[in-house]
Parts: C-alpha cells; structure tokens; sequence
C-alpha cells in the first residue's frame, strides 16, 4: 500500500472512533435512561406484587369482592354464571410436583395442569446458574374452548392429581402424571404426562370423555394457547436473540420460521403442522403431534422492558377433535439442546432447527464438518485442538487444487510482459475487444487458464460459509474454553470497553478476532506480489485491506471459535504460499512457457473463442492474425 492509501484507511478508522465518541450518551441521557429503567423496574415490581396477591387470593378462595358487597355464596353464584359446569375448578390451592430424571428435571402445577418450570440438568447458563428453558407464571399453556355458551380458559382452572406424586426420580420404568378435570356423570378432560428415564422427550395426551354435548366444536378442533417467555441463557444476548424463533413443520413437507431479526413477526399456517418449536441458539422446547395439527397462528415479539428475556413466543394451535364420546389427542414435548444427532434420531426433521445453512452449505456441515467433528470428538477432549486439525485436514484436501491455482498465477505473472505489449499494441478503448481476444490467444498457446486461479476459490467459499454458519450454533462449543476464550461459542472479550462502538463491534475486544485481522493483513500484503489484477486499478488496494478492517467489526462479537477457524486457516495459507514460491522458479516457468509457444501447434479455436470472434464480426472487428 502507498502511503495514500494507508492515509486513507487511518482517516476511515479514526472517523468511526470519533464518530461513537461523538455519539455517546452524555450523563443528562445517561440519567434520563436510568430513571426509564428505574420506571420499568418500579413497574414490574407492583406488577409482581399484584400477581402474588391474586395467587393468594386464589389459594383462599374469594371471600369478599373489592367493593366488599358480595358474599362467598354470592361469588360462588358468579363463578358458576361465567364459568358454568367447570366454576368448581375456578379456585384452589397451588401445589407443585417435582419429576426428574438423568436429563431434565420438570416442575408441574395443578394450576392448569401445566408443566410448570423445566431445567436441563447437563447444562448450566453462562453465569453457572442452573439452565432453566421456562418457569413461573411467564408461561401459559392450556385449552380454550366454549362450553355452555362460556369461554373456558383450562390455564386458570385448577385440576386434580389423578396418578402420580412430588419429588419422583425416574429410574427403569417411565413415570405418569396424570391431571384431570373431574366433572359430574364421569365427565373429564384429563392430561397425561409420561416421562421416561434417559430422555428428552415427555409424552403428552389430553383425553376427554363424555364432553361431546359440553364442549362446542362445529369445526372439528379445538384450540391450544401456548405462550412462553424466552430466558436470557448466553453471554452474548443480541447473537442469541437473532438466533431465536419460532420454527415450524408443515406435515410432510417443508420446514420454514418466523423472522429472527424483526421486532415483531406472525405467521398464520393454514395448512396442517407436524411441530411448532421454539428455538433458542443451543436449545429448543418443541411441541409434536403424533399425527398433525390442523393448523396454527405463531407470533414472535422482542422483550424490551425486561433484560431476563430475549423474545416473547406465543401460539393459538387448532387440534383436531371430533366431539366423541371418548377421544384422544396425543403428542409430545422435546424440552432439550440443538444437538444435532439427538434431533435426528426423533426421525420428525427436528434437526433442522439447527441453524446450518442452506443448500451445499448445510450439506458440508452434516455430511462432513459434524461426522468430522465427532469423530474426532472420541479421541481429544480439547476443542481448540479439534478445530486446529480440522483445518489442517481442510487444507490438505484442498491443496492439490491450491497449488494447481498457484501454478496459474505465476505463470500469468510470468506472461505480463507479452500482456503488456499487447496492451501498447491496441491502446485504444475501441481496441477492448481485440486486446482481450489476442490475450486469450496467448494464454491458449502456451496452456495457461486464467480461470485456474479462481478454483480453490470455489471449493474454499463453501467451506467458509459452512464453517460460519456450524461454530456460533454448535452447542459441543458451549462453555469449552481453550487459552483465553472461556467459551468458544461465544466472543473471548480480552478487554472491556467504557463505551459501545457501533456497526455491531461492541462494548469488548476480542482477541481471536484481532489476530485473524492482523493474520489477514500479512496475508495480503505477502499475497499482493503475486496479483496482477489490482495492479492499474485505482482505489482496488485500498478497497481489498479495507475488508479487514470490516470483519473486525463484524466477527468482533461472533463465535470466538470462527476467529480462530479463519485465523488458523490464513496462517497456513500463507505457510503454504511461502513453500510454493521457494519449490517454484518464475524464470524456470517462463523458459518453459516460451518453449510451449515456439513448439506448440496452434490450436482449433474453442467455441467459446469462436463465438468471442464472432460478437466482435458483428460489432465490425476483425481478428488478429495468429
């Protein structure tokens, strides 16, 4: 680079520091911003409390209204007017059951009927709290539907436990619990989990008997509401919030989801639905029918008033009831990680919530970088020596066609005197046409390629861009360290910034990070000798050690795992390129190409060379004589 050009870069990267110097909050918004947050605070607070006291209300019953008129029979009267034949299950005592067993540990309340908490026992979040997918009131689940000309809501409704206890391990045998609305003449609806031992999986299915001539139903389902607020579990909450969704299965067909980045995103599926999942970076809590649901309306929103939670997912499901006498609708819950081999084994696609990329893209990632990742798995404990072998093994594979390419390059640079007389023999931009046809000539006669440069490039971008889409969603990285990065999932902050600087760089420093772009640099600047394609470009070489700078900001808050991938991978390029040039003689490559062109036959023109001639005819060219 001249030293324009690095003026240049200094002037571009000393404007966007000084850019966020000059947008930082002073402390009048610094104090405006606190006293909002402290509102929120306030707010949620006397939310908080006036959710404690409708419970505790709800644990007595209610005695006497607000206005303090009514009496208990009088409410009781009420309760049965709004709620009709389920108004006895409209009060009672909130009780919790625990059931666990080697996997997850599940929290259930009578209130509902519900699964009330669920902690994942192998994992911890980032702070080394225990991992808890959902808990708390924050999730509602339960049947809406009418009866008696009533809207019934089963989350508030309080059922009994039918079969089952607190504190249940499970060990050999799967364990029920089984909740129930008991109603007169034998009538229920009734929910039956069974959680097995060793499994992520808990089996759910709503019974009903006698509710034909209860429960309304002229369309042939009923309806499910599952709403849920999702916990911060990760470090790095913006990555892990642009990689939570809601994520769903259309019945043997496609899976799609609802936008990561919007705001807010809903989608009404009209057609029939295997699963609904919602999706975090490294886990997933996913509802499945064992046949279909009729259809589904998904709605996803960011929580912005509440650091605890990223989104808040929200579903109204259309399951297919016919109003018999006796009728089941069964499905399941996967409460558990994104780990690929897991998913895959359910035989439902569950695995492609995985964030994997698309196409080719995921096709290395599941047909190559995972069974190469485990594989290794079994034999090194440390990550950050899984990944340095596995570029090793990448660059080795890749390298006959790297050194194919290098051979293309410097016999190009062997030819730029010849391109160059060509380019004083047809100066004129008229002469375009005629220059590039007596190049390619050139380049026939003594057998160079200009395009053999360009295919290690086409085996290596799919590579990166798997490599980029596999480590940031790879939960065998969560919380493994190696050197300074505790977590090789997420960024390995070496310093903390006072302040925020934008274009997604963050509050931190990664080190990773810094050393690919620095790796990144060398790598151009050694690799420059060798092009000739920027040479009578103007602005290219400060354009080409801009993009650098550029994936500092971008990779400065991804996965550290990916710096170090793209850092290991550029220094063994450059390895790579230093032995090419000591075995490769340019003056050896360019005796040789002088020999081709004096002793080669000429060759019959391509069709491709052929059609060239012939645009320019048209054009009113005339070929070079060879």
């Amino acid at each position: 680079m001249d030293k324009n050009s690095w003026l240049g870069l200094a002037l571009i990267v000393g404007v966007l520091f000084l850019w966020s110097y000059l947008t930082k909050p002073t402390q009048q918004e610094i104090a405006e911003r606190q006293r909002v947050q402290d509102s929120l605070m306030i707010a949620q607070r006397e939310r908080a409390q006036k959710d404690i006291a409708y419970k505790e209300e709800m644990k007595s019953g209610p005695v006497i209204s607000e206005s303090g008129n009514k009496t208990t029979d009088e409410m009781q009267t009420e309760m049965t007017q709004l709620l009709g034949d389920f108004a006895p299950f409209s009060q009672g005592e909130r009780k919790f059951y625990t059931v666990e067993n080697d996997l997850v540990k599940l929290q259930f309340l009578n209130q509902g009927g519900r699964i009330y908490s669920v902690e994942l026992k192998k994992y911890k979040k980032f702070d080394g709290k225990p991992l808890v997918l959902f808990s708390g009131d924050s999730v509602e689940f339960g049947l809406n539907f009418f009866a008696q000309n009533r809207s019934i809501t089963t989350n508030q409704l309080f059922f009994t436990l039918e079969k089952g206890d607190s504190n249940l391990v499970v060990t050999d045998q799967p364990i029920n619990m089984v909740f129930s609305l008991p109603m007169a003449d034998g009538k229920f609806i009734q929910y039956n989990y069974t959680i097995s031992p060793d499994s992520y999986v808990i089996k759910f299915d709503i019974n009903f008997s006698g509710m034909e001539k209860l429960i309304a139903t002229n369309t042939g389902d009923i309806s499910l509401g599952w709403n849920s607020y999702i916990s911060a579990l990760e470090k790095g909450t913006s990555w892990e919030s642009t990689n939570s969704t809601i994520i769903y299965k259309f019945n043997e067909a496609d899976v799609d989801k609802l936008s990561e980045t919007k705001d807010q995103a809903q989608e009404n599926l009209n057609t029939p639905i295997k699963w609904i999942s919602y999706k975090q970076q490294f886990f997933n809590a996913t509802l499945i029918a064992d046949n279909s649901f009729n259809n589904a309306t998904v709605k996803a929103e960011k929580e912005l008033s509440n650091p605890e939670y990223l989104k808040q997912f929200s579903s109204e499901i259309s399951l297919p009831y016919q109003g018999k006498a006796t009728e089941t609708i069964p499905m399941s819950f996967y409460f558990g990680p994104n780990h690929y081999k897991t998913l895959k084994k359910m035989n439902v696609d569950l695995e492609e919530v995985i964030t994997l990329g698309s196409n080719i893209i995921r096709w290395i990632n599941v047909g190559v970088v995972i069974p190469l990742f485990n594989w290794l798995g079994k034999y090194i404990g440390n990550y950050g020596i899984i990944i340095l072998l596995v570029t090793i093994i990448i660059k080795i594979v890749l390298f006959p066609f790297t050194y194919k390419s290098y051979l293309s390059t410097a016999k190009m640079k062997a030819l730029k005197p010849e391109v160059d007389k060509l380019a004083e023999k047809f100066p004129k931009t008229e002469d375009a046409m005629k220059k590039q046809q007596a190049t390619m000539a050139l380049y026939k006669k003594v057998g160079v390629s200009p395009l053999g440069g360009c295919l290690p490039l086409l085996f290596q971008m799919p590579i990166l861009l798997a490599m980029f889409r596999f480590f940031p969603n790879s939960i065998e990285l969560r919380q493994e360290s190696f050197l300074w990065a505790d977590d090789l999932s997420t960024y390995d902050a070496v310093i903390n910034l006072p302040f925020t600087i934008p274009m997604g760089f963050g509050s931190h420093i990664s080190l990773f990070c810094l050393l690919m772009t620095i790796v990144n640099v060398v790598y151009l600047m050694y690799n420059d000798q060798m092009s000739m394609s920027n040479q009578n470009i103007p602005g290219m070489k400060l354009m080409m050690y801009m993009m650098p700078v550029m994936m500092l900001f971008w990779f400065n808050s991804y996965a550290s795992a990916l710096s170090y991938y793209y850092f290991l991978s550029l220094l063994i390029t450059i390895i790579q390129t230093w032995l090419m040039r000591r075995a490769v003689n340019d003056e050896e490559i360019l005796a040789k190409l002088k020999a081709a062109q004096a002793n080669k036959k000429i060759a019959p023109k391509s069709k491709w060379q052929q059609r060239l001639e012939d645009m320019a005819k048209q054009r009113g060219y005339q070929a070079p004589k060879r």
